[in-house]
């Protein structure tokens, strides 16, 4: 799905390991309490402590929720608007037993997705920057 001919950027190089060849989502994990949180925190969104460390998410999941997304979103977004936004898919993932993560999905058709589905991360074009770059952003695709 990326397009090798343009030089790429990610919307967010920190949340990915992404030009990996199998990117993961980068999270990071309480040493006090044993939390998972997305994106990466400071502090443990449960107890507070600053023991946090990074950790490389799983790329397969379950989805649990979803919905299509059938106009642009409010700032601070950057994508497509007017006649060139298309529709997308958004959905909560289950990745493995360590946390949910909301993310787009690669599908927008309600008929192609199922609630319980497996799905696996993947990265996708999202725009063009101002530079000629085009921005890929995480998504999630029916596996």
């Amino acid at each position: 799905m990326v397009n090798l001919m343009s030089p790429q950027k990610a919307l967010a190089p920190e949340i990915s390991t992404w030009p990996d060849e199998n990117p993961q989502l980068v999270g990071s994990r309480c040493g006090a309490c044993g939390a998972t949180a997305f994106p990466i925190q400071q502090r443990c969104p449960r107890c507070s402590s600053g023991e946090m460390s990074d950790v490389n998410l799983p790329r397969r999941g379950t989805l649990v929720a979803w919905t299509t997304q059938g106009f642009p979103p409010g700032a601070p977004y950057k994508g497509p608007t007017g006649k060139d936004f298309v529709p997308f898919g958004v959905g909560l993932v289950q990745l493995d037993d360590v946390i949910r993560v909301e993310g787009r999905l690669t599908e927008n058709d309600p008929q192609k997705l199922e609630f319980g589905m497996e799905v696996e991360l993947t990265m996708v074009p999202f725009t063009t920057d101002e530079d000629g770059n085009e921005i890929v952003t995480f998504a999630f695709q029916p596996v």
